[in-house]
């Protein structure tokens, strides 16, 4: 709105070659934004990759085209990735996507196999156009949705199969598929039965602080981090370095300047 809808831009870095615009992140606006302004490990690990990372985030996008009716009081449907697919890996040249969707693609209705064919053939379709601009792309599974939060019975469950889906295309596809629903929906299971009225979401979409923070700590894990055991949440890794908070406060003004200077341009 990837928790979610965010787009993030890099540069990669590359000895003898002309620096490229390489990492289009698509995670739920809040959860990117909170990645990279908390998270001074994941900022620094991914500069030692990247150069500079741009959040193109839409909120209420989706992969899969439709909307519910009356969405945002009637005026205006949900934006459709695919109406600006190609102009922003035009105008961007990514090295690699990293892309999540599924949350607001069931459009918070009960499982139909019709909204589900239209996920999956706008994922692929996703996949296919990243491939074809010559660039790679991770896939990572939606977040989890809390049915008692958000007032949609059955959605979780809904998202469940789409996680589960993306997850089989590793094999079936041998896409590079990073999964965050399964920590989440762990973590979530694990504390309900301590508490029954235990959320990580307001509103059963949203992820607070612990929701961002297990996130970001999944795809770190896939993209390579081996030190996160242990580590409590952004102000942890933040407090390793003298000064990570500044460091870390720095890094998301940046990170907000460039997401809307791209969002405005694409």
């Amino acid at each position: 709105s990837f928790f979610f809808q965010d787009l993030i831009l890099t540069q990669a870095i590359r000895p003898g070659k002309t620096h490229k615009r390489s990492c289009w992140s698509r995670l739920n606006r809040c959860h990117l934004t909170y990645l990279f302004k908390q998270g001074l490990f994941i900022h620094g690990l991914l500069h030692c990759l990247f150069s500079q990372f741009i959040n193109l985030g839409l909120p209420r996008e989706t992969v899969s085209g439709l909307s519910e009716e009356g969405h945002a009081g009637g005026k205006f449907p949900r934006p459709d990735l695919h109406e600006r697919l190609a102009r922003v890996l035009a105008q961007t040249k990514p090295d690699l996507v990293i892309a999540c969707y599924g949350m607001n693609d069931g459009i918070y209705l009960p499982w139909s196999e019709e909204r589900f064919a239209k996920f999956k053939d706008g994922t692929v379709r996703l996949h296919d156009a990243v491939v074809k601009a010559g660039a790679k792309i991770l896939h990572v599974t939606p977040p989890t949705y809390e049915d008692a939060r958000g007032g949609k019975p059955g959605y979780a469950a809904v998202l469940d199969r789409y996680a589960a889906w993306l997850v089989q295309q590793r094999g079936a596809a041998k896409w590079d598929v990073a999964d965050v629903h399964t920590p989440l929906r762990r973590h979530l299971d694990e504390q309900w039965q301590r508490d029954p009225a235990y959320y990580i979401s307001k509103d059963g979409v949203h992820a607070g602080e612990t929701g961002h923070w297990i996130i970001a700590r999944e795809i770190l894990r896939h993209l390579g981090a081996r030190d996160l055991d242990g580590v409590a949440g952004p102000q942890a890794m933040a407090a390793r370095h003298p000064r990570g908070a500044e460091i870390a406060k720095l890094a998301g003004q940046r990170h907000a300047l460039m997401r809307d200077a791209w969002l405005s341009a694409t």
